[in-house]
């Protein structure tokens, strides 16, 4: 298993997700949407992008994958800190 975390370098609410990742025990990697690589990453999964009421993208994106496949998608850290109890 592994994450991709898409986040924006000014993004709050990314930076604090970052941090509550730090004290987990996963391996994954942080694509950085202000770059054009991240952007074009991204892309292979607008599928499992919330959008708020507006279209906006709601960041961060926390994408769980398992064996190659979308296991899960979270966006806050309430929504972390379930998901990793559900896992215990």
């Amino acid at each position: 298993m592994e994450y991709l975390l898409f986040t924006y370098p000014s993004c709050e609410k990314c930076a604090a997700f970052k941090a509550k990742l730090k004290e987990l025990p996963l391996g994954g990697t942080e694509v950085d949407l202000a770059q054009k690589e991240g952007k074009a990453r991204l892309r292979e999964f607008l599928s499992y992008v919330r959008r708020d009421e507006k279209g906006a993208i709601v960041l961060p994106i926390f994408i769980v994958l398992n064996e190659g496949r979308v296991e899960t998608t979270l966006s806050s850290i309430e929504e972390l800190e379930s998901w990793w109890k559900s896992r215990a």
